[in-house]
Protein backbone atom coordinates (compact mmCIF):
# COMPACT_ATOMS: atom_id res chain seq x y z
CA UNK A 1 0.00 0.00 0.00
CA UNK A 2 1.52 3.55 -0.66
CA UNK A 3 1.87 5.92 1.57
CA UNK A 4 0.25 9.04 1.74
CA UNK A 5 1.69 12.21 3.01
CA UNK A 6 -1.04 14.19 4.01
CA UNK A 7 -2.16 12.04 6.87
CA UNK A 8 -1.46 12.84 10.57
CA UNK A 9 -1.31 10.52 13.35
CA UNK A 10 -1.67 11.50 16.94
CA UNK A 11 -0.07 9.22 20.18
CA UNK A 12 -1.44 11.05 23.05
CA UNK A 13 -1.94 10.52 26.59
CA UNK A 14 -4.97 11.60 28.76
CA UNK A 15 -5.14 11.91 32.49
CA UNK A 16 -8.24 12.72 35.07
CA UNK A 17 -5.58 14.51 37.62
CA UNK A 18 -1.78 15.20 37.84
CA UNK A 19 -0.33 12.17 38.39
CA UNK A 20 -3.60 10.21 38.43
CA UNK A 21 -4.76 7.75 35.74
CA UNK A 22 -3.00 7.80 32.77
CA UNK A 23 -4.54 6.32 29.51
CA UNK A 24 -2.81 6.05 25.95
CA UNK A 25 -4.08 6.45 22.78
CA UNK A 26 -3.39 6.72 18.95
CA UNK A 27 -6.05 8.27 16.34
CA UNK A 28 -6.05 10.08 13.26
CA UNK A 29 -8.18 13.16 14.29
CA UNK A 30 -7.51 14.22 17.33
CA UNK A 31 -9.90 17.21 17.60
CA UNK A 32 -12.58 14.38 17.08
CA UNK A 33 -11.28 11.89 19.51
CA UNK A 34 -11.04 14.77 22.27
CA UNK A 35 -15.17 15.82 21.62
CA UNK A 36 -15.71 12.11 21.91
CA UNK A 37 -13.60 11.75 24.99
CA UNK A 38 -14.71 15.28 26.87
CA UNK A 39 -18.28 13.93 25.96
CA UNK A 40 -17.75 10.55 27.96
CA UNK A 41 -18.00 8.42 24.54
CA UNK A 42 -14.11 8.11 23.77
CA UNK A 43 -13.62 4.34 25.09
CA UNK A 44 -15.70 2.40 28.04
CA UNK A 45 -11.62 2.79 30.54
CA UNK A 46 -11.67 6.48 29.13
CA UNK A 47 -15.41 6.95 30.27
CA UNK A 48 -15.36 4.95 33.67
CA UNK A 49 -11.88 7.02 35.20
CA UNK A 50 -13.01 10.85 33.67
CA UNK A 51 -9.95 11.28 31.40
CA UNK A 52 -10.67 14.29 29.69
CA UNK A 53 -7.21 16.30 29.91
CA UNK A 54 -5.03 15.45 27.27
CA UNK A 55 -1.23 16.06 28.47
CA UNK A 56 0.73 14.75 26.45
CA UNK A 57 0.98 14.33 22.55
CA UNK A 58 3.61 12.96 19.51
CA UNK A 59 2.10 13.29 15.74
CA UNK A 60 3.39 11.02 12.80
CA UNK A 61 2.91 10.96 9.48
CA UNK A 62 2.69 7.19 8.82
CA UNK A 63 -0.14 5.23 11.20
CA UNK A 64 2.24 2.25 11.90
CA UNK A 65 5.00 4.43 13.14
CA UNK A 66 2.25 5.89 15.54
CA UNK A 67 1.38 2.61 16.50
CA UNK A 68 4.32 1.22 17.90
CA UNK A 69 4.65 3.92 19.30
CA UNK A 70 1.37 3.69 21.41
CA UNK A 71 2.65 -0.13 21.76
CA UNK A 72 6.15 1.13 23.35
CA UNK A 73 4.56 3.66 25.79
CA UNK A 74 1.89 1.36 26.76
CA UNK A 75 4.78 -1.05 27.85
CA UNK A 76 6.95 1.59 29.56
CA UNK A 77 6.83 1.45 33.69
CA UNK A 78 4.56 4.33 35.24
CA UNK A 79 7.13 6.36 36.49
CA UNK A 80 8.68 6.45 32.63
CA UNK A 81 4.99 7.78 31.46
CA UNK A 82 4.98 10.65 34.17
CA UNK A 83 9.03 11.31 33.11
CA UNK A 84 7.91 11.80 29.68
CA UNK A 85 5.03 14.04 30.26
CA UNK A 86 6.80 16.24 33.27
CA UNK A 87 9.74 16.75 30.66
CA UNK A 88 7.42 18.38 28.10
CA UNK A 89 4.39 19.59 30.00
CA UNK A 90 5.64 20.20 33.84
CA UNK A 91 2.72 21.43 34.99
CA UNK A 92 0.38 18.79 33.77
CA UNK A 93 -1.84 21.61 31.96
CA UNK A 94 -4.45 20.39 29.69
CA UNK A 95 -2.97 20.61 25.80
CA UNK A 96 -6.34 20.54 24.12
CA UNK A 97 -8.27 23.69 23.46
CA UNK A 98 -12.10 22.47 22.85
CA UNK A 99 -14.25 23.23 19.72
CA UNK A 100 -16.61 23.64 22.18
CA UNK A 101 -16.34 25.82 25.30
CA UNK A 102 -19.65 24.69 26.72
CA UNK A 103 -19.00 21.08 27.25
CA UNK A 104 -19.18 19.90 30.36
CA UNK A 105 -15.70 18.29 31.76
CA UNK A 106 -16.24 16.84 35.13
Amino acid sequence: MPRRSHHNYTVYILYNKPKGTLYIGVTGGIDDRMERHLKGEGSQFTSKYKLRCLVYFEEFQYIEDAIIRKKQLRNWHRQLKINLIEQHNLEWKDLYKPLHKDLDST
